[in-house]
């Protein structure tokens, strides 16, 4: 070999190579006068485009079928639309305050750890590591593949086996994007959040031009339809917020934003309500063209709605929605990998998850570590089933974590707050968690929710095993394997910044 990595490893390993690097050259060195820690690059466009870019992704062009379906009729789906919209709004405000008030990243997991305690906070990480996280990212690979494969197959649906490798092809291409540069992953969002604004421009556009023609005939009698349960109403809920997944995203970046106390509610109240109007009136140009059974029918809304209004030119809808996705998985692939990178630097993940390149300045072992588990994900994936199983996992911790700013009201009064909600919006956050992770479990009980429960409560064991009685055994068996993963990968334990 022609050049050979010196790295002389102190006694603790995470110490070592914090002043090494690579010695055959200075390219893999750390610029003089930077720390070898996460960069503050986020701006206000950059926050902007962060929340709608992983907002809009696959779930509007899902979700628009399982919300009717859940709800029965036009008019309660346009509801549920426009009331997730104002939810989402709520639960990003009590964010804002959580995090301006505890700046570190890693969304929920820090507030968590502060309000109720480590063992919590591990649970938050076990279950959104292992499972929310990388199943989402298979979930929207795994819809970008769908609508990139189906003009290949007019009339036919799309090979799993193509669709499955597609999708695995887009998450190790994000996965790789994001490793090499924040700066990078920064451009990419901000492209593909264009690409998918223009996309739910056109469609808005077509809508009011169908509107103008009198093509209001679903729209007028929208109120007429079957009642749906209680239940059904709640997984109408689960499958619009999943939509609107990603109005919390900027807590997993805190670190990285400039100027957080300004720009991150700014953020907030420019994207939300921006995103909520686009949702709704993407609705309403579906239901311009398309009766409520045909968009049941459908195996890709967008895709139908393009064929039927934009033809010849019906081409860019999914060429479009492919953009949408990829910048939606983008968005989560940046941020999922900040939570690992925090769960591993506070001791509830193996050390070398906490370690950030040597020469690029990104968390590259948390965001390959995150990417690989969702190729694993992508191979059993049934959307329906992991959308209703990960909502009621991640709607818990959302519930908890607006219960926490409630708690640290009173128990940590101290703390300087930036931003600060009225609390009643956090109760009322509470409250409507509670019922979209109850009500389905009541009106029709399911074995997957059960297997959720059983996966998380099985943190506890690792926990006690791997975290709590750790220290006796667990550092002989991982040094070696950290050295040569750190020898392997380049990267380094962070340092702290002043």
């Amino acid at each position: 070999m022609n050049s050979v990595v010196h790295i002389r490893l102190h006694k603790m390993e995470d110490q070592s190579l914090k002043k090494g690097g690579v010695q055959n050259g200075t390219s893999d060195t750390p610029k003089e006068g930077k720390a070898t820690a996460l960069q503050r690059e986020v701006g206000l466009l950059s926050a902007v485009s962060m929340i709608v870019g992983t907002m809009i992704g696959s779930g509007i062009f899902i979700s628009p079928k399982a919300v009717l379906e859940g709800t029965g009729a036009v008019g309660p789906s346009l509801c549920v639309w426009a009331a997730c919209g104002i939810l989402a709004t709520l639960g990003a405000l009590c964010y804002a305050e959580l995090g301006t008030m505890i700046t570190k990243s890693g969304g929920e997991y820090p507030y968590l750890m502060e309000a109720f305690g480590p063992v919590l906070g591990f649970l938050y990480c076990w279950t959104t590591i292992m499972v929310i996280r990388p199943s989402s990212f298979a979930i929207i690979a795994l819809s970008c593949a769908e609508y990139a494969a189906t003009p290949f197959y007019p009339g036919c649906t799309p090979p799993r086996l193509v669709i499955k490798s597609l999708a695995a092809a887009f998450i190790t291409l994000i996965t790789l994007v994001n490793c090499l540069s924040v700066r990078l992953a920064k451009y990419v969002q901000n492209f593909f959040t264009a690409a998918k604004l223009l996309i739910i421009f056109i469609i808005i556009v077509a809508g009011i031009i169908l509107l103008a023609q009198g093509n209001t005939q679903n729209l007028s009698n929208g109120f007429e339809g079957p009642r749906t349960s209680f239940g059904d109403i709640g997984l109408a809920f689960y499958n619009g917020l999943w939509a609107y997944g990603g109005w919390n995203q900027l807590n997993f970046i805190t670190e990285e934003m400039k100027n957080l106390n300004r720009n991150m509610p700014l953020a907030i109240v420019i994207a939300i309500p921006m995103v909520t109007g686009c949702y709704v009136l993407t609705n309403v140009a579906y239901f311009t063209i398309m009766t409520p059974t045909e968009l049941l029918q459908s195996p890709a809304v967008a895709v139908t709605f393009g064929d039927r209004v934009l033809y010849p030119m019906s081409w860019v809808v999914p060429l479009f929605v492919v953009f949408s996705t990829i910048g939606a998985a983008n968005g989560g692939c940046f941020t999922a990998g900040r939570l690992t990178y925090v769960a591993a630097r506070e001791g509830h993940m193996i050390k070398i998850l906490s370690y950030i390149s040597l020469k690029y300045y990104t968390p590259a072992p948390a965001l390959i570590f995150n990417g690989v588990l969702g190729i694993i994900y992508i191979i059993p994936a049934d959307i329906s089933t992991l959308i209703n199983s990960l909502s009621f996992t991640q709607w818990l911790f959302c519930g908890l974590t607006a219960l926490a700013l409630i708690v640290m009201r009173y128990t940590k009064r101290d703390l300087h707050r930036p931003v600060k909600v009225p609390v009643v919006i956090a109760g009322l956050f509470v409250c409507v968690s509670c019922y979209l992770v109850l009500a389905p479990i009541i009106d029709k009980p399911s074995l997957e929710y059960l297997y959720c429960t059983a996966f998380m409560l099985s943190g506890l064991l690792i926990y006690l095993l791997f975290i709590h009685l750790s220290h006796t055994w667990s550092h002989s068996i991982m040094r070696p394997i950290t050295t040569h993963l750190q020898l392997l990968m380049q990267v380094v334990p962070p340092e702290k910044m002043d």
